[in-house]
């Protein structure tokens, strides 16, 4: 399994610095999940997307129609967030050091790559990056 946090997830729907490279690195691969929070995210994103005016609201309705039609052919699999999963997450967070910055949102996608066994994460967030070996998985950033 590839494990993409929404960062990568976003830049395979609109033009950011990095797109191209993602979705050739992307190019053939089978087995791409993801949070179901990250299926959230992405759309949030988008919203800020259009607010940043990057994208007007016919191109952000447009992008969402094609993530929708992209999961019912089976590109994404959405992995699911359970009460376990949000209670073994908020013990992991015991194990972060104080100056370890990291968003509920994050330690969500890291725990539930671990949980999935998933063996890394993808992902172009350095806060995910830097504190994903206290979930026992693999971070990278292909981008870097």
């Amino acid at each position: 399994m590839i494990y993409l946090d929404t960062s990568y997830i976003v830049k395979c729907y609109v033009a950011e610095p990095g797109s191209d490279r993602i979705l050739a690195w992307l190019e053939g691969q089978r087995g791409i999940v993801c949070s179901w929070q990250g299926r959230l995210e992405f759309f949030f994103a988008i919203h800020r997307h259009v607010q940043a005016g990057k994208l007007n609201v016919t191109q952000a309705k447009r992008v969402t129609s094609q993530l929708e039609t992209d999961e019912a052919q089976g590109i994404w699999t959405w992995l699911p967030v359970t009460l376990a999963l949000v209670r073994r997450t908020c013990q992991t967070i015991g194990g972060l050091g104080p100056k370890t910055c990291l968003r509920a949102a994050d330690a969500l996608h890291l725990a539930t790559a671990a949980d999935a066994g998933c063996a890394c994460i993808y992902s172009h967030d350095r806060h995910l990056l830097g504190a994903a070996k206290v979930f026992g998985v693999e971070a990278r950033d292909i981008l870097e």
